[in-house]
């Protein structure tokens, strides 16, 4: 993509649907014309997270909606579009398959070329669409289903420094709030309780601080947090809300340390890199966001996260990847494959073991 372009952008990885209008301009005149982002809190509230099914269910649903939306907001016609991209994985697979096959099905009634994208590289080159942040730079990468340090090095060049090699953040976000009774999503929740929270009152591990390396473990302190609510539960016959703030001030006071220091060692690993950046939904978490400023001012980096409403999933940044990755790839046809997991390093061992399917992160 040598010139401006407009690019019509499908996200449907998890349970929101989003389409998204970007125009691109080589010359760094790149913007957002129109994002929409339909969640699914609603469907799911009863059974306590995602289920897979009804996600993909709500995702075949909406989507066209979401897309006639989208051109809406940009005033804008499907034959203004020059190329449609879709995020075709990682993800949960029902929801991956319904937006490559919607999007399939545009490009071929539309004749637009068509670009599957990895969900994970869109996060990753969202600094590059909102702050026009120039390569190299550190990414911690940092959502509900992926944990990961990535040195950026250009659209389609990424490697991993470390990561987590159980849990993910928003994962445990989500657990953690089910466990002390919190609504979902869980990252929200915890944020808000934390706030009437003391962060001191419970002595909760910072897993493999103690390890050199970025790499990072969150499975522990959900044990610690389980038993430290059993105890209370034990002794008192439940929970008060204060009970529940303490829990979830010392439970997100551990994360923020444990990422803030990995940050500083994942800095040390590439020096020459000057800028550190964070997407992801948990890179929606305030407390998140004032400890690696803090990093940055104390390593001398330049801090860049995303506003909020691009932190969480969204098409917005699959259309930018796609436009960013155009120049170096041909555009996919109609063999193209949803795909559960993948790596955007290809050169690394998968962190969290390989199925028949592939690596998994």
């Amino acid at each position: 993509m040598g010139k401006t372009t407009i690019i019509l952008g499908l996200e449907s990885s998890c349970d929101d649907t989003a389409a998204a209008i970007v125009r691109y301009g080589p010359d760094g005149l790149s913007a957002v014309l129109s994002s929409v982002v339909v969640g699914q809190t609603d469907l799911h509230a009863a059974f306590g997270g995602v289920v897979p099914e009804i996600a993909a269910r709500a995702h075949a649903e909406k989507l066209d909606h979401c897309v006639e939306q989208a051109l809406t907001q940009a005033e804008m016609r499907l034959s203004d579009v020059d190329a449609i991209a879709v995020t075709a994985g990682p993800g949960l697979i029902g929801g991956v398959v319904s937006g490559v096959m919607f999007a399939k099905g545009l490009a071929t009634a539309t004749g637009k070329p068509l670009y599957g994208v990895n969900h994970l590289a869109g996060h990753a080159l969202t600094p590059r669409l909102t702050d026009d942040v120039t390569y190299p730079y550190l990414m911690l990468l940092v959502s509900g289903g992926h944990c990961q340090f990535l040195h950026v090095r250009g659209p389609d060049d990424f490697s991993r420094l470390g990561g987590t090699i159980d849990d993910a953040p928003g994962e445990a976000f989500d657990k953690i709030a089910r466990l002390i009774s919190l609504p979902q999503p869980g990252g929200p929740s915890i944020e808000q309780a934390a706030q009437q929270g003391d962060p001191t009152r419970f002595a909760f591990p910072r897993p493999l601080m103690d390890r050199a390396g970025c790499d990072m473990s969150f499975s522990g302190l959900k044990t610690a947090v389980l038993r430290a609510r059993d105890t209370l539960v034990a002794a008192q016959g439940g929970l008060y809300p204060q009970d529940q703030s303490d829990l979830a001030a010392g439970f997100q006071a551990a994360v923020v340390e444990v990422l803030a220091e990995k940050t500083r060692r994942a800095l040390a690993q590439v020096p020459e890199t000057k800028t550190i950046c964070v997407a992801g939904g948990v890179a929606a978490n305030m407390a998140v966001r004032t400890a690696l400023e803090t990093v940055s001012r104390t390593t001398d980096t330049t801090f860049i996260a995303p506003p909020l409403a691009l932190c969480t999933d969204n098409a917005a940044m699959i259309a930018f990847a796609a436009a960013e990755q155009a120049a170096g790839r041909a555009p996919d046809d109609m063999t193209l494959s949803a795909r559960p997991r993948w790596p955007l390093d290809k050169e690394q061992p998968a962190m969290l073991g390989s199925g028949k399917k592939g690596a998994k992160a």
